[in-house]
């Protein structure tokens, strides 16, 4: 483990030797994070969370309880992970079949929220600031800005960066009502504006 000033890891969480942990990061209770991961700053690693080998976490990232990141993932910066959520790596699980080097990537974009007890199906790509609803099976790529919902996911609208649904006008033009973000539509893809 590297600690590069303040971590705060909780006497129950076991920290492998070989990961690379960023300053400010917490990790509680009954957490289990192994070599060879990264885990940026100011991170918060939850409660009975498994981080797996080879796992990329950005700056903070919001992992709450429950949740396997297993070898494969990638999660961009200000990643919210949801209260059970599941990722998988390997499309065809067998116990008796050894496929550890069939792993499929998965990628999180940055800002992007996972909702609780979502199923990630491997070898997907979440864009940025992409939500996706609690209990959500995704099976398929999920465009920047979307909103996905239900099993199978599908497309529900487009959410902000403060994770407000966007109406576009005729002209193709949406504001946040929090942040008075800008954004356009342009051929099936949302692209903030100012």
């Amino acid at each position: 483990m590297t600690t590069l000033e303040i971590i705060s890891v909780h006497p129950t969480a076991v920290v492998d030797d070989g990961c690379s942990i960023g300053n400010g990061t917490r990790i509680w209770h009954f957490s289990h994070i192994m070599s060879d991961c990264v885990i940026g700053e100011n991170c918060s690693i939850g409660q009975n969370v498994v981080v797996s080998p080879g796992v990329v976490l950005g700056r903070n990232v919001k992992v709450q309880n429950n949740v396997s990141i297993y070898t494969g993932v990638v999660c961009d910066d200000d990643v919210f992970l949801g209260p059970s959520m599941v990722f998988t790596n390997v499309i065809n699980p067998r116990s008796a079949v050894v496929r550890k080097d069939q792993f499929r990537a998965t990628y999180v974009g940055r800002g992007a929220s996972i909702g609780a007890n979502a199923t990630i199906v491997c070898g997907n790509e979440i864009g940025p600031y992409a939500m996706i609803g609690a209990g959500a099976v995704v099976t398929k790529s999920v465009p920047a800005y979307a909103l996905v919902i239900g099993n199978p996911a599908r497309f529900a609208g487009w959410v902000s960066e403060y994770g407000h649904r966007l109406h576009f006008d005729a002209d193709h033009r949406a504001i946040c009502p929090e942040s008075g973000q800008e954004y356009r539509l342009e051929n099936d893809r949302v692209i903030r504006v100012h």
